[in-house]
């Protein structure tokens, strides 16, 4: 899904770390291009937790 790359360039590149999951949540809610729904099924996967680079959210996710 090109959603889900764009949200992975965007943790690499905009986000500061360390990162919680409220942090990675509203950094998703400014990228308003990409459908609410791709965010969600997105966010749905992150569990709690603080972050320090976009692997850890990534592997978190389930993305790697």
């Amino acid at each position: 899904m090109d959603d889900m790359k764009e949200m992975m360039d965007h943790l690499k590149s905009h986000m500061t770390y360390p990162a919680s999951k409220q942090d990675i949540w509203n950094a998703c809610n400014q990228m308003s291009h990409v459908p609410e729904e791709h965010k969600k099924m997105f966010m749905d996967k992150v569990p709690e937790g603080t972050y320090h680079n976009a692997d850890e959210v990534a592997k978190a996710a389930g993305m790697m």
